[in-house]
């Protein structure tokens, strides 16, 4: 049977907020808002790799609800309790 293995290479920029997103939390990623070229909003990333902000997140009360995969980009939903 197939194996699942982690993928060690795991690297940011991730993507954490929009425009609307709370400033509050934003500050407490260290998100810098941005806007790229060409599109006609605004989003706020981080250069930690996804698992250091879910852990982030996690201690602030955040939990994963789903995860998918779309192309290679990977998103999750979370809730906070």
């Amino acid at each position: 049977s197939p194996a699942l293995l982690p993928v060690p290479q795991e690297v940011g920029p991730t993507i954490v907020g929009d425009e609307h997103s709370d400033p509050d939390l934003m500050t407490f990623l260290g998100a810098t808002k941005r806007n790229m070229l060409g599109n006609n909003f605004c989003d706020y990333y981080v250069n930690d790799a996804p698992r250091v902000v879910l852990n982030k997140l996690e201690s602030c009360g955040y939990r994963v609800v789903s995860m998918t995969g779309v192309g290679q980009t990977l998103v999750w939903c979370l809730h906070k309790e």
